[in-house]
């Protein structure tokens, strides 16, 4: 990656700054690069004083627990691995547009219970100001809990926030986006952990096989895979898109269709209206 601009310095400053004013911080840490940047602020300017948890439920994608961990380590940080218990959630299994309110729910109450028990330290997420503008019933669940999003208050979208990763050295700096499992099953479909393990057989088998950024979609019998707009041409190589297809049928899927259009975050959230 190109090296960081010099206002990365000062955006790394300012989350210094605005951290510092917490007794502590216990911050939601998946390991991607926006909890990661979050994480990496608060051990800066609070450091024993700074935990990172990642709850690891079957929505959480193979491999991301061991990278979360690694990130940790590397920043470095306090790290601990607590369960997901969000399936346990008859509204989140039902699937309705405010899943995603009712995964945040279970989050922010264990996180917000740790917080509590460490004497009144803050609760902090990765999200960030791109976020802003898209279908995000998380942020209410992080409202009612007393949750602070630094790199928001900070006005940082995804760009600034790789940047400070860069002129951090944090191993997750480059590292795409990976929500969890549940963002490939439509609206309305029931969220199983049989269905979150189907997706995570066929995404992880496309890894296998060199895709990066991508996406399978459960339909039923049917995934449909979506995949990075740098990257479709790939198909067009001799046995690619045939590899593409028996890979998703080795998760299960009777049927494939690969999405000829690039893939985009969010995707799903086109099908419905927010309030």
């Amino acid at each position: 990656m190109s090296p960081p601009p010099p206002s990365a310095q000062h955006d790394l400053a300012a989350l210094e700054a605005s951290i510092a004013e917490t007794a502590g911080a216990v911050i939601a840490f998946s390991g991607g690069v926006d909890s990661s940047v979050a994480a990496a602020a608060a051990a800066r300017a609070l450091e024993e004083r700074a935990l990172a948890v990642t709850a690891v439920s079957p929505a959480l994608a193979t491999g991301e627990v061991a990278a979360a961990a690694a990130v940790a380590a590397a920043i470095p940080v306090a790290h601990r691995v607590v369960d997901g218990t969000e399936l346990d959630r008859e509204e989140y299994r039902r699937n309705d547009r405010d899943r995603c309110y009712h995964c945040k729910t279970d989050l922010y109450e264990r996180l917000a219970a740790t917080a509590r028990v460490a004497g009144g330290w803050t609760v902090l997420s990765g999200a960030n100001a791109d976020d802003l503008g898209d279908w995000r019933p998380g942020l209410v669940a992080a409202a009612e809990h007393g949750v602070r999003h630094p790199l928001v208050e900070a006005g940082m979208g995804k760009a600034r926030i790789r940047a400070v990763a860069v002129l951090l050295g944090l191993p997750s700096a480059a590292k795409p986006a990976s929500p969890c499992l549940a963002s490939s099953v439509p609206y309305g479909t029931a969220v199983s952990a049989p269905v979150l393990a189907q997706v995570d057989r066929a995404e992880a088998a496309l890894h296998a096989l060199g895709w990066t950024v991508l996406r399978v979609r459960h339909h039923g019998d049917r995934g449909r895979v979506q995949l990075a707009g740098d990257e479709l041409g790939r198909l067009e190589r001799p046995g690619e898109r045939d590899a593409v297809v028996a890979a998703v049928r080795s998760a299960g899927y009777r049927e494939v269709e690969i999405d000829p259009h690039p893939f985009r975050s969010g995707s799903l959230n086109l099908e419905i209206t927010p309030a």
